[in-house]
C-alpha cells in the first residue's frame, strides 16, 4: 500500500503539489487567522484591564435611589452624587468597614449650596479724566454666564473720584442712631438711609457725606438678585496721580485707615454657590489622595472641629472646610463705562441719589470684563488669612435634587424644567445673610430645590473658613476611557450634538452655571469633614442629622482593573455589603463613559433650546465586551474552519474525479472499495502531514510580516489541524470512489441534458452546459456562495460584537482596536472562496477540453469561446452571489437577532463582490483556451 501511495504522489507530481499547496493555505491560513484573533483578544482584555482601574470599585447608596435609567438600562447622568443628601447612617458606614475584602471605605454627605463672595473686578482706570476735578464713573454691568448664551443687565454702580480729601468713618468704634466717629476724629450726624457714609471734605472746610445706600433702598440682602445690587463708591485722585480709598473700591475698609493704589479697579463681587460636602480625610487620602493635592494652606484634618467666636451679642459659627483651587463655574461679568464729568453726588440725600446720576448721559469710556474663575484664583493668589481669603455664609443652605427626563422616539433624553428657586429659600428679611441672591437663581432650573433645615437663632450666624486649597486635577489620575462620571471630582461636561447647538456653544462645552438648581451642578468645591456636620445642622430638623451620609465609595482589595479575578472579588464584597446593610449596592468595577444625547429647554436669559452631548456612566460595559470578544473569536474560528475543509473538499474532489479511470482500473483488478476509500485517504493524510509540518515553518514569520504574535505551541498545532483537515476533506470523496462502479469510468465527465431544449444564444448555451454538469456546477456555485456567505456573516459577527459594546468610549475603542482582525478573516474567506472558484471553472475547462476544440474546429473564434466561458463564469457567480448572501443574511440574523439594513446592504455590495471575482476568476481559465491542442483532442476523440 505504501508504495502503492508513494507512486501515486510522485508519478502526478502536479497533482500532488496542488493538494499540498491547498493544505499548506489552508492551514497556514488558520494558524495565523486564529493567533491574529486570539492577539486580539488579548489586545481586548489588556485594554479593558489597562482603562478600568477607577477610584472605587462599588458604589453604596441609601435605598431606593436608583433611577428608572439606572435599573433600564445601566445608565447614570454625571454627577449623580451631587444631587444626593444623606440617607445612610454611621452605623451603617461602621458595618460596610467591617466587611472583608474592602481596602478603602471612603464616605461623602452632600450638603447644599453655600453662597460665597467671589471677587470679579473690574478695572476703572483707563475711564478716569485725570484732569477733572470730579466726576462719576458709571458702571453698567452684565450678568453672562453658559458660553455667553444667558445674560442679563443689571443696576449701574458709581464710582465718584474727586480730588478733595476723604474722610471715612472708623467702623471698629461702636455707634449710635444719631452719630458715627469717622478718621478725623469728629463725629457727624448717622443717616440711617446712607448708613456710615464717606465724606468729602470742600476746598471752604464743609464736609458732605457721599452717600451710598445700597440695602436701605432695594431691601434685605438674599430677598432680591445681585442684578439689583447697587452702591456708590468715592474714591480720591490724589495729587501724585495714585488713587486713595478705604471703602469697597480699592479696599474693604476696616478703622478708616486708606489704601492707595496706581490702577483704580472696583472689587465687585458676584454671589456663587459652593456645593458644600462632607468626607472623612483620611479615607479621601488613601482614595484619591486629597492631602497630596493640597496647594495652599494645610490638608482638613479629622480632629478639625467647627468653632465659635463672639460678636457683640450673638456668636459666629465657622466650619472648617478645604476649597477647590478650580471652581468649574461658567460665569462671569462685563461692564459698559461711562463716564459723567462734573457729577457729584456729595451731600445728595439717599432718596433722590439715584436718580440724580441717572439723569445725566455721559461720554461712553470703554469697556471691562472679569470672570468668576479668574476672580478665585485671584483671592486664592492673595493667601488664606482672615482678612484675605476665604470665607462663605452658611444662613441659607440650598439643596438641589436630580434630573428627571422624558424620553424621546429618537431615543435621546429631554431634560424636564423646574421653576426658578424660590425667593425664600435665600432667606427673608432680618436673616443676618447680606448677600444677595445669585441672579441666576431667577433662571428655570432642571432640578427641584428645597432648604437645608438648619436652626434659626437670630444671635447665631454660621459661616465657613478655608483652612486650604486642593487642586482637583492633583488627585489620583484614572484612564478617560475607564473613570465612571459618578467620579466626585469630576466637573460635567456637554458638546453639541447638532450643528445648531455647537455654533451657539462656540465650539465649546457647556460648563456648570452659577444656577444651584442649573442642569450642570459643579462638584463639591467645599470639603469638610464628617466630625463638623453634627454641629452645623444640631437645632435643625434636617433628616441628615441622623444619616448624614449620601454615598460610601468602596476600593477592593487586590482589585486592580477588570479581570475575571478581579471581577469575582468585587462581586463579593459587594453581595456582602448589601446583605449586611440592606442598601443599594452598585458595581462601578468596568464601567466607562458613554455619551448620551440630551436635550436641554430653553433659559430665561436668553439662552435657547440645546442638543448636548453629555458623557454618562455605562455599568459593566467590561463584563459585556469580554463575552463579545469571546463570542466573535468562537464565531471567526469556526466560519475559517469550515472554510478551509470546503476548499479543501473541492480539490480533492477534483482530485479523485480526474483519477476516475485509474481507480475504475483498479476496481477491475479485483480491490476491494474499502481499501480504494483507505488508498485516497492515505494520500490526502500523507499531503496533510507534509503541508502541516511545513505550516510550522511558515505560520510564526508570516505572523510577524502580519504583525500577528502567532506562539511556537500554536503553530505546532498546525500539525494535527492539518492533519484532521485532510481526512475531513476527503472523507466524502474517499467514500464516492469507494462505491464508483467500475463501469463509470467509460462514461464521459460531462453528460447530456435531455430537457434542456436547444440553444438558440450564447448565453443560453452557457446555461445547458451548466445544466449538463449539475454537481460540479452546484460545487463551483456552493464555493463561492461560501465565500460570500462567510464574508456576510463574519461582518455580522463584526457588527454583532460592536453592537454589544459600543455606546461608551471604551466599547468603541475595543471596536476600533478589533477591527483589523475582522477584516483579514473576512479576506481570507473570500480568497478561499475564490480559489475554489477558480479550481471548479478550470477543471469545467479540462474535462470539455474535446468539445471546445470541435468548435473551434466548427469556426468558432476564440473571442466566441471566451464570451463562452465569461457568460458561464456570470451565471455561476450570480447564482453562488446570491444564495451565499442568503445564508450570510441567515447567520447574521441568527448572531445579531434582528437584520438591519446596513446589513442588508453589506450583504449586496458583497454579493456583487462576488460575481465581480467570479468574472475575473473566469479569466484565468479562459486563457488556457488558446493553448489547447485542437488536432490531439480531436485525433483522440
Amino acid at each position: 500500500m505504501f508504495h502503492v501511495i508513494w507512486g501515486q504522489l510522485r508519478g502526478r507530481a502536479g497533482r500532488s503539489v496542488a493538494l499540498l499547496v491547498g493544505v499548506l493555505v489552508a492551514t497556514t491560513g488558520f494558524t495565523v487567522l486564529t493567533g491574529a484573533t486570539t492577539t486580539s483578544r488579548l489586545a481586548v482584555t489588556g485594554t479593558v484591564e489597562r482603562n478600568t482601574r477607577a477610584a472605587y470599585d462599588i458604589l453604596v447608596r441609601p435605598k431606593g435611589t436608583r433611577t428608572p435609567l439606572e435599573a433600564e438600562r445601566g445608565l447614570v447622568r454625571p454627577n449623580y452624587l451631587s444631587g444626593l443628601y444623606g440617607g445612610i447612617t454611621t452605623a451603617q458606614y461602621d458595618q460596610v468597614k467591617a466587611v472583608a475584602g474592602i481596602d478603602v471605605a471612603a464616605p461623602i454627605g452632600m450638603l447644599g449650596y453655600s453662597t460665597a463672595p467671589v471677587p470679579t473686578p473690574l478695572d476703572l482706570t483707563d475711564a478716569v479724566d485725570r484732569s477733572s476735578a470730579r466726576q462719576v464713573i458709571r458702571v453698567d454691568p452684565t450678568f453672562v454666564a453658559e458660553r455667553g448664551l444667558s445674560s442679563a443687565p443689571g443696576k449701574p454702580r458709581y464710582v465718584y473720584i474727586t480730588k478733595n480729601p476723604l474722610i471715612y468713618p472708623r467702623l471698629s468704634v461702636p455707634f449710635d442712631n444719631r452719630s458715627t466717629p469717622y478718621s478725623d476724629g469728629r463725629s457727624y450726624p448717622y443717616d440711617q438711609a446712607c448708613g456710615p457714609a464717606p465724606r468729602e471734605v470742600l476746598p471752604d472746610g464743609r464736609s458732605l457725606p457721599v452717600c451710598d445706600p445700597r440695602w436701605a433702598l432695594v431691601g434685605e440682602p438674599g430677598t432680591y438678585s445681585e442684578r439689583a445690587d447697587w452702591q456708590v463708591d468715592a474714591v480720591r485722585l490724589r495729587p501724585d496721580g495714585r488713587f486713595e480709598s478705604a471703602g469697597g473700591v480699592l479696599a474693604t475698609g476696616g478703622d478708616g485707615t486708606t489704601t492707595t493704589s496706581d490702577r483704580l479697579v472696583m472689587a465687585y463681587h458676584l454671589t456663587v454657590p459652593f456645593l458644600l460636602a462632607a468626607v472623612d480625610p483620611a479615607a479621601e487620602q488613601r482614595l484619591v489622595g486629597l492631602s497630596a493635592a493640597v496647594v495652599a494652606g494645610r490638608a482638613l484634618r479629622t480632629d478639625d472641629t467647627v468653632t465659635e467666636t463672639r460678636a457683640g451679642a450673638g456668636v459666629n459659627r465657622e466650619l472648617p472646610v478645604l476649597l477647590t483651587a478650580e471652581p468649574f463655574i461658567d460665569e462671569a461679568l462685563t461692564a459698559r463705562l461711562t463716564r459723567l464729568p462734573g457729577v457729584s453726588p456729595a451731600g445728595v440725600s439717599a432718596l433722590d441719589l439715584e436718580k440724580t446720576l441717572a439723569g445725566h448721559a455721559g461720554t461712553p469710556v470703554g469697556e471691562s470684563r472679569s470672570d468668576v474663575a479668574d476672580g478665585h484664583r485671584a483671592r486664592l493668589a492673595a493667601g488664606l488669612g482672615p482678612t484675605r481669603c476665604c470665607t462663605g455664609q452658611l444662613q441659607n443652605v440650598v439643596q438641589s435634587g436630580d434630573v428627571r427626563y422624558d424620553r424621546s422616539p429618537d431615543g435621546s433624553l429631554r431634560a424636564v424644567g423646574q421653576p426658578p428657586v424660590a425667593q425664600d429659600l435665600y432667606g427673608a428679611r432680618f436673616t443676618g445673610n447680606p448677600l444677595p441672591r445669585p441672579w441666576l437663581a431667577d433662571d428655570r432650573g432642571s432640578r427641584p430645590a428645597r432648604p437645608l433645615a438648619l436652626a434659626r437663632d437670630p444671635h447665631e450666624f454660621r459661616l465657613w473658613r478655608a483652612v486650604g486649597a486642593f487642586d482637583p486635577e492633583k488627585l489620583t489620575g484614572f484612564s478617560d476611557l475607564g473613570k465612571v462620571p459618578l467620579e466626585t471630582y469630576e466637573p460635567p461636561v456637554a458638546e453639541g450634538a447638532d450643528a445648531r447647538s455647537r455654533a451657539a456653544l462656540g465650539g465649546q462645552p457647556l460648563e456648570p452655571s452659577g444656577n444651584p438648581a442649573g442642569y450642570h451642578s459643579a462638584p463639591p468645591l467645599l470639603l469638610t469633614n464628617l466630625a463638623s456636620v453634627p454641629e452645623l445642622l444640631k437645632g435643625g430638623s434636617s433628616p441628615q442629622s441622623t444619616a448624614p451620609i449620601s454615598a460610601i465609595r468602596v476600593k477592593v482589595a487586590e482589585a486592580d482593573g477588570y479581570n475575571e479575578r478581579s471581577a469575582e472579588r468585587v462581586r463579593l464584597v459587594a453581595e456582602r455589603i448589601a446583605r449586611v446593610t440592606g442598601l443599594d449596592v452598585d458595581i462601578t468595577l468596568g464601567s466607562s463613559p458613554a455619551p448620551q444625547t440630551i436635550a436641554l429647554p430653553a433659559g430665561a436669559f436668553g439662552r435657547p433650546e440645546l442638543r448636548l452631548t453629555e458623557n454618562w456612566s455605562a455599568l459593566g460595559v467590561a463584563a459585556v465586551i469580554t463575552r463579545a470578544v469571546d463570542r466573535k473569536s468562537a464565531a471567526l474560528f469556526v466560519l475559517v474552519l469550515v472554510v478551509c475543509v470546503l476548499f479543501l473538499g473541492n480539490a480533492v474532489s477534483a482530485a479523485v474525479r480526474d483519477r476516475r479511470p485509474e481507480l475504475a482500473v483498479l476496481a477491475c483488478l479485483g480491490w476491494p472499495a474499502r481499501r480504494i476509500g483507505a488508498l485516497i485517504l492515505a494520500e490526502v493524510a500523507a499531503l496533510g502531514l507534509a503541508a502541516g509540518l511545513l505550516s510550522v515553518g511558515l505560520a510564526v514569520p508570516l505572523g510577524a510580516a502580519s504583525g500577528i504574535h502567532v506562539d511556537w505551541r500554536r503553530a505546532l498545532l498546525a500539525v494535527p489541524v492539518a492533519l484532521l483537515l485532510a481526512l475531513v476533506a476527503g472523507l466524502a470523496p474517499a467514500l464516492r470512489a469507494a462505491r464508483a462502479h467500475p463501469a463509470a469510468a467509460l462514461r464521459p465527465p460531462v453528460a447530456t441534458t435531455r430537457w434542456v431544449r436547444r440553444p438558440r444564444t450564447l448565453p443560453g448555451l452557457a446555461l445547458a452546459n451548466l445544466v449538463r454538469t449539475p454537481g460540479r456546477t452546484l460545487l463551483g456555485a456552493g464555493a463561492l456562495a461560501i465565500g460570500v456567505a462567510a464574508l456576510t456573516t463574519v461582518t455580522a459577527a463584526a457588527y454583532a460584537f460592536r453592537g454589544a459594546i459600543v455606546g461608551s468610549l471604551l466599547g468603541d475603542t475595543v471596536s476600533l482596536s478589533v477591527r483589523g482582525a475582522d477584516g483579514l478573516a473576512a479576506a481570507a474567506t473570500v480568497l478561499l472562496g475564490a480559489a475554489a472558484v477558480a479550481d471548479v471553472l478550470y477543471l469545467n475547462i479540462r474535462d470539455r477540453a474535446a468539445e471546445l476544440a470541435t468548435l473551434r474546429a466548427t469556426g468558432w473564434t476564440d473571442a466566441d469561446l471566451n464570451r463562452l466561458i465569461g457568460y458561464e463564469g456570470l451565471l455561476l457567480g450570480t447564482a453562488g452571489a446570491v444564495t451565499g448572501a442568503a445564508l450570510g443574511l441567515g447567520g447574521a440574523a441568527w448572531l445579531v437577532g434582528e437584520l438591519p439594513p446596513s446589513l442588508v446592504l453589506a450583504a449586496a455590495a458583497v454579493a456583487l463582490a462576488g460575481v465581480l471575482v467570479t468574472g475575473l476568476a473566469a479569466l484565468v481559465p479562459a486563457a488556457l483556451l488558446r493553448r489547447l491542442p485542437t488536432a490531439r483532442l480531436l485525433a483522440e476523440e
